[in-house]
């Protein structure tokens, strides 16, 4: 009895060994890899039909299932290490240069006139610190440039680049976003994004610009709103160091009817110094040239 009690255990002992390195093997790094790129395969799929499904209404549908299925690709483990290079060809999946976090960043159509815009912070983490974002931009009114998220709410926005500076020894990143979401107008935006323990906050008094409602103080996003059929360059110049847009005018000449901006021609944009944006006026200046020469952008 003795005899067959120790061979009972050494035999468990031999399953339990074979079990736990089964399970170790399951959870291994490549394992992971190959579990999150098929994962990416559905996440790609439902992109599509966010996107393009026959009936606007069931679009918001198929973000939300999306938004689901992300969130459960980036439960497994090492998805900090997965970069999505067939998801990125969907949607926006942008890093800062110290690469601390990324933003999962997309928008749908719910119907022909309108958009609705979805996000999500990821952290760089061993463990899952995620971050979702509420699109805030219909409930702002005329306090959009005035205006600090915190809590998950947002400027809905599409993202196009990020910039990262310093202020106080703490890392502030400029978002550079397009909202289209308006009737008669778009929107190109600088947010500020910074964080504290509690998450992400959007809005920061950076820019160098007096608020327009609030008297004696800065704005906390700069954003230009102009005609819906129009476009309007906002970006980063990396030779000259600075962010450049589209000088605006009202085509009607009334400045409360932002519908009705177009672009001047002349360029305007934002220099970083000493802890904040600087506006610069004319800050690539258009040199007129002789009959049948191309004019020359001359810095200032």
């Amino acid at each position: 009895m003795q005899k067959y009690s120790r061979y009972l255990l050494l035999l468990l002992s031999v399953v339990l060994l074979h079990t736990a390195v089964r399970a170790q093997d399951a959870n291994s790094p490549d394992n992971n890899v190959k579990l999150i790129r098929q994962m990416e395969d559905s996440l790609s799929i439902s992109a599509d039909s966010m996107y393009i499904a026959f009936l606007p209404d069931t679009r918001r549908f198929y973000s939300e299932r999306f938004a689901r299925q992300l969130v459960r690709a980036l439960k497994i483990t090492d998805s900090w290490s997965y970069e999505f290079p067939e998801l990125a060809k969907k949607i926006n999946i942008l890093y800062p240069d110290d690469r601390s976090f990324r933003i999962f960043n997309w928008e749908i159509a719910p119907t022909e006139d309108s958009r609705r815009y979805y996000g999500a912070i990821q952290m760089k983490s061993p463990t899952l610190k995620l971050y979702g974002l509420v699109d805030y931009s219909q409930q702002l009114g005329k306090g959009a440039e005035d205006s600090v998220f915190t809590g998950g709410k947002w400027m809905g926005c599409l993202y196009y680049r990020i910039n990262q500076q310093t202020v106080d020894g703490q890392p502030v990143y400029t978002l550079f976003g397009l909202n289209a979401a308006g009737r008669m107008s778009n929107k190109k935006v600088l947010d500020p994004l910074t964080f504290t323990e509690s998450g992400p906050v959007f809005g920061a008094p950076i820019f160098a610009v007096n608020s327009e409602l609030l008297p004696g103080e800065r704005i906390k996003r700069f954003i230009l709103e102009f005609k819906k059929e129009v476009q309007v360059s906002m970006n980063w110049d990396s030779e000259r160091g600075n962010i450049y847009f589209d000088d605006l005018v009202s085509q009607v000449n009334d400045p409360a009817r932002k519908y009705t901006y177009v672009p001047s021609g002349q360029i305007n944009g934002f220099k970083w110094d000493n802890g904040q944006w600087n506006y610069i006026r004319d800050i690539v200046q258009i040199v007129p040239r002789k009959d049948g020469e191309a004019p020359i952008n001359e810095p200032r």
